[in-house]
């Protein structure tokens, strides 16, 4: 790859908000001269589309082309700073992010910047994948890969994933939570957060078991795994208790939640920052890539009312990452 950084946005389901909050995030953006951005839409556009395709060439020189393989080998050429590079795509969103995800695992790109794309997409365009991370996963080779969330109030990482919360428990082994750490560690580097501020380990269960009157997990599984964490040097708090831990005078206490399901992390992440702040990051892969932090919102499609500030850092943090 050369020296320019190359980002590659997928724009996410065509009748979502992605392309809005992706116009939006581009149009407030500051040009950069050592960055390249590449973005996918769809080739079937409707007025909405149409709209907004126009209201990014008043800002942007923009260049299309039909494949990434061809817009990869413009981008390697000199362009000036307010240069987009457009591939209108035939294939469904989620072959984007697939094509995105190969072009980053190859070092033909630098990042990957996605908007949301829902699950019944991903299944339509044949995939078996259940999400993004899903398809990261299985581009790369990865086994374990982590959604971490950065917000301007806390941050989030959690252990398991997109899954029924009758079979999180099970999910939790030692394997899997050591590992966790390792991407708790690499979201608080790639932030600098402060080596003086622990990770808040948050409890599965209900006042994080309560000395296991309320399930044995906390107690037999993740304690004696936090004190060999703690052996090894990491600084740790917890297995905190869920309903208490999130409460705002502790916000600055931590480098990070790790949280041991989906909505345990992300219901107070949520509400705390709203649409106004939060990224989306993959953890575990040789793959950089962010997010943001909502879904599709269908049901405003068009309507010219979608947030685009999670997007805005989504980007800001890929061009950031090194």
């Amino acid at each position: 790859m050369n020296s320019k950084k190359i980002i590659l946005i997928t724009t996410g389901d065509t009748d979502g908000i992605g392309l809005e909050v992706t116009v939006k995030a581009l149009l407030s953006s500051k040009n950069s001269k050592d960055t390249s951005l590449v973005f996918f839409r769809s080739k079937k556009e409707d007025a909405v589309a149409k709209k907004l395709s126009l209201a990014l060439k008043k800002k942007f020189k923009v260049i299309t082309f039909n494949s990434l393989k061809d817009a990869l080998l413009a981008v390697r050429q000199k362009h000036k700073s307010d240069v987009l590079f457009e591939v209108l795509s035939e294939e469904p969103p989620a072959r984007w992010v697939e094509e995105s995800a190969q072009a980053c695992f190859k070092n033909e790109a630098h990042a990957m910047v996605t908007a949301p794309i829902s699950k019944q997409a991903i299944k339509d365009a044949g995939f078996k994948d259940l999400g993004h991370t899903d398809i990261l996963k299985r581009v790369s080779n990865s086994k374990n890969a982590f959604m971490g969330f950065v917000g301007k109030h806390f941050n989030v990482v959690l252990i398991s994933g997109h899954l029924p919360i009758n079979h999180v428990e099970q999910s939790l082994n030692p394997a899997l939570i050591s590992s966790s750490f390792e991407a708790a560690q690499q979201l608080a580097g790639l932030l600098k957060t402060s080596k003086k501020k622990p990770v808040a380990v948050v409890g599965l269960n209900p006042h994080a078991g309560d000395s296991g009157l309320i399930g044995s997990f906390d107690k037999t599984i993740l304690e004696p795994i936090l004190a060999e964490k703690r052996k090894s040097g990491l600084l740790i708090a917890g297995p905190l208790v869920p309903d208490a831990c999130f409460h705002k005078d502790n916000w600055s206490k931590y480098a990070l939640y790790l949280c041991c399901y989906h909505d345990q992390g992300l219901i107070p992440f949520k509400m705390a920052h709203g649409h106004e702040s939060g990224v989306h990051i993959t953890l575990g892969l040789p793959i950089r890539r962010t997010s943001v932090d909502h879904g599709t919102a269908k049901d405003i499609y068009g309507k010219n009312k979608a947030q685009h500030h999670s997007m805005s850092e989504a980007l800001a943090l890929a061009i950031k990452l090194k």
